[in-house]
């Protein structure tokens, strides 16, 4: 039975390794993806080596698969509260809601409008890209104006300029200067 155990608890570190691995891999992060990799792989053989070692142990094997999809589980709600990377908002509205469009970019929000037609009426089209971690703040602030917008993310593979590499950029060096006071003191 404490083999079956160790099993289990190995299964749900190795399976949030595979998720992590795999979105840093998606994120292009290749060094993190590495050495998620190698925890992976440790972690991976000495629990497939439990359960090979005695064929016979039912419990380690219905321990190794329950494991796996718990672990699943717990790797998919590790990604979601990470939220890593960002996420580019497309938002229709009817008309062009100035007090939206303030609050949005108050907020920290690049916001770009464009004027689009629909089926049956000219329409507003908000472009804005957020940090993933900011995307429920951003639908709530246009369900607050906006009730009835129709609201479409997705996550982008890379972007160059605007708006959000600037904020990146000054957010880097807020980094390093208060990393060098700590340093300094």
């Amino acid at each position: 039975m404490l083999q079956a155990l160790i099993v289990l608890g190995a299964q749900l570190v190795y399976v949030p390794l595979v998720v992590l691995r795999t979105l840093m891999m998606v994120k292009g992060e290749k060094g993190k993806s590495a050495f998620f990799a190698v925890l992976e792989g440790g972690v991976h053989v000495a629990a497939l080596g439990i359960v090979f070692s005695d064929l016979s142990n039912y419990y380690s094997m219905a321990a190794y698969a329950i494991g796996f999809g718990l672990g699943m589980y717990a790797g998919s709600l590790l990604e979601e509260k990470l939220a890593i990377g960002y996420v580019s908002l497309q938002v229709n509205i009817l008309e062009k809601n100035m007090a939206l469009i303030k609050h949005l970019r108050e907020a920290g929000f690049s916001v770009s409008i464009s004027t689009v037609e629909g089926i049956d009426d000219t329409r507003h089209k908000l472009d804005c890209t957020s940090r993933r971690d900011r995307e429920s703040e951003f639908i709530e602030i246009v369900r607050q104006y906006e009730p009835n917008a129709f609201i479409v993310s997705f996550e982008p593979k890379s972007f160059k300029g605007g708006y959000v590499v600037k904020n990146m950029n000054k957010q880097r060096e807020k980094f390093a200067k208060k990393k060098n006071k700590s340093v300094n003191i």
